[in-house]
């Protein structure tokens, strides 16, 4: 019988965790991260497959301790948090969940986009302090205008979806051109350039990868409309939030939605909040940038939670269990390297 540990176990995972494991596994259910603060028992180093969210951060160190490990099933599309390259020198799989939330975050990334654009929390927030100004709360429409779609895949395609039956005009930029977007929604597949000059607005859908890291950085940001807004729900590392942060403060754009940051983790994780010597000098300097931009009245920024609906927890959960149990009868799915 398989030995496995769930990390980052919410409330409401425990029933449906439960009723697919007993029985069938050894497993235990554990409500913290799995990272540098959390101390393994002689006993857990022996499971043979772990699964974990994205809040806890597994590197080489940590993975060494696990001297049966055979499976990282991940409860997330994302895996940068995972040392894929020991992963692979030791034979261990990574496993994760995609397509659970292609509607649900481009519905997030619409909300962020109307939020941003009509300053609701902005006013929301105001209105909590007494505070109503009419001239500091007149907003942006979207109808009519420009949406710059950058990555059109699975959520790129529901964003591009939601924006045509709002009345946007869609420019996409992608490797790939889906005929089926230009039929349906009028999408208009141009170069990068062209899409950050001529978008009112521009949402991020991309993966990350080394060649689009920093995609918006000062130069990008200079070829944006004064008026435009930025969206993101995909990566932190797509945008330089040094420059993010000078755009905003000279003007230079008209404000941003961001449900990801560079060195997000630092804001709540554990192990920085009990020792900030743990972050590197340029974790520390994003941070301290993060920071200011929550505090800047044209910016609203969510904790990673795009995904996060009773939806998308459900085809999380069923995904990552059907890739433990083909595992255990010998069979691959969803490997991310």
């Amino acid at each position: 019988m398989k030995k496995i540990l769930f990390f980052d176990v919410a409330d409401y995972e425990v029933e449906f965790l439960n009723k697919a494991c007993e029985g069938k596994f050894e497993y235990q259910l554990i409500k913290e991260p799995l990272n540098g603060l959390f101390q393994l028992s002689k006993e857990q180093e022996d499971a043979q497959i772990i699964s974990c969210f994205t809040t806890s951060r597994i590197p080489n160190d940590i993975l060494e301790k696990f001297k049966n490990l055979e499976l990282i099933a991940l409860r997330s599309v994302g895996f940068n948090h995972i040392d894929i390259d020991y992963c692979k020198k030791n034979n261990i799989f990574v496993e994760n969940t995609p397509n659970y939330g292609n509607m649900t975050v481009a519905e997030f990334a619409f909300a962020l986009l109307l939020d941003v654009t009509r300053k609701v929390t902005y006013s929301a927030n105001n209105l909590k302090n007494s505070v109503v100004d009419a001239k500091c709360t007149i907003g942006t429409e979207i109808f009519g205008k420009t949406i710059g779609i950058i990555g059109l895949g699975a959520i790129g395609s529901e964003m591009a979806r939601l924006a045509h039956g709002i009345g946007l005009k869609i420019l996409g930029y992608d490797l790939r051109e889906k005929e089926d977007l230009k039929e349906k929604y009028n999408v208009q597949y141009t170069d990068f350039e062209t899409l950050i000059k001529n978008s009112d607005f521009i949402s991020l859908h991309s993966p990350l990868t080394k060649e689009n890291y920093h995609l918006f950085n000062k130069e990008t940001f200079k070829l944006m409309k004064p008026t435009a807004f930025i969206i993101n729900t995909a990566r932190g590392e797509l945008i330089d939030t040094q420059a993010l942060y000078n755009a905003l403060s000279e003007n230079r754009i008209a404000g941003a939605g961001l449900d990801v940051l560079e060195s997000e983790d630092t804001l709540t994780d554990v192990e920085y909040l009990v020792d900030i010597g743990r972050m590197s000098p340029q974790a520390l300097q994003k941070t301290v940038l993060n920071n200011r931009l929550m505090k800047s009245d044209n910016v609203i920024i969510t904790p990673h939670i795009a995904y996060d609906t009773r939806e998308a927890i459900n085809r999380i959960l069923n995904t990552a269990i059907s890739n433990i149990n083909a595992f255990v009868e010998g069979k691959i799915q969803n490997n991310v390297y």
